[in-house]
């Protein structure tokens, strides 16, 4: 289950090596929930995930469960 944040400014964003453009999404760690936010939009709440949430999404990535949404 998702919920809205507000996003501390010394959180280690990471960006995909993929993106270009600017138009991307940024995730970071903090504590026990993994967040997630628009990379061009670094003052916008973000939404954060548990962590077993934010891995199961990862698990279903490599699987190719969200192939086609893009």
């Amino acid at each position: 289950m998702s919920r809205r944040v507000s996003t501390p400014g010394d959180l280690d964003w990471r960006v995909s090596r993929a993106c270009e453009g600017g138009q991307c999404i940024k995730v970071a760690r903090n504590g026990e929930f993994v967040l997630i936010g628009n990379a061009d939009k670094p003052a916008d709440p973000g939404i954060a995930f548990t962590v077993d949430e934010w891995r199961r999404f990862l698990i279903g990535a490599k699987l190719g469960d969200f192939d086609g949404i893009a």
